[in-house]
C-alpha cells in the first residue's frame, strides 16, 4: 500500500509527469517538438541570426542547439552559412518552406493548448498562469 503523500511532493510529481508527458503529445498534434517549434519561432521574427544568439534565446545548450538545427535543415525548413566576416560564426535563417510551415505549426499549437486547457475557464486559466509564473520565478531563485 503506497503512502499518502504531502501535497507539495503530489505537485512534484504531477508537474514532473507533466514535462515527460507534454513534448511526445505535442509533438503528435503539432508535427514538431515543442524545442524545434521555438527555434522556428525565434528564425520567423529574425531574417537571420547566429547560432550562438538563437541558442541563448531559446536557453538549451549548444550540442542541442546543433542537433536541432542540423534535423530542420534536413527538412529544408532552415539554412546555415558561414558568417563571411567571421567563419567562426554560424548564421541561421528560415527557408520559404520554413516560413509556410510555420503557420500550420502556429495553427497546429493554438489547437493543442486549447485541448490542453478544455474544462478550465478563463479564470481557473488566468490562476494556473499566475501559479506557473511564481514557480518559474522560484526555479530561477535556485
Amino acid at each position: 500500500m503506497r503512502e499518502a503523500q504531502p501535497d507539495e511532493h503530489k505537485i512534484f510529481e504531477l508537474l514532473q509527469a507533466l514535462h515527460k508527458g507534454i513534448s511526445p503529445k505535442f509533438e503528435r498534434c503539432a508535427g514538431v517538438t515543442p524545442t524545434r517549434f521555438r527555434l522556428l519561432q525565434e528564425l520567423y521574427h529574425s531574417s537571420e541570426i547566429s547560432q550562438i544568439s538563437l541558442q541563448k534565446l531559446v536557453d538549451i545548450d549548444a550540442a542541442a542547439v546543433t542537433r536541432h538545427l542540423r534535423g530542420l535543415e534536413d527538412s529544408g525548413l532552415i539554412t546555415r552559412r558561414n558568417n563571411p566576416a567571421d567563419n567562426r560564426v554560424t548564421l541561421v535563417s528560415l527557408t520559404r518552406q520554413g516560413r509556410e510551415h510555420i503557420d500550420a505549426y502556429r495553427e497546429n499549437k493554438t489547437q493543442f493548448i486549447s485541448d490542453l486547457l478544455t474544462g478550465f475557464n478563463e479564470q481557473e486559466r488566468t490562476v494556473l498562469a499566475d501559479m506557473l509564473t511564481r514557480l518559474q520565478y522560484n526555479i530561477n531563485l535556485l
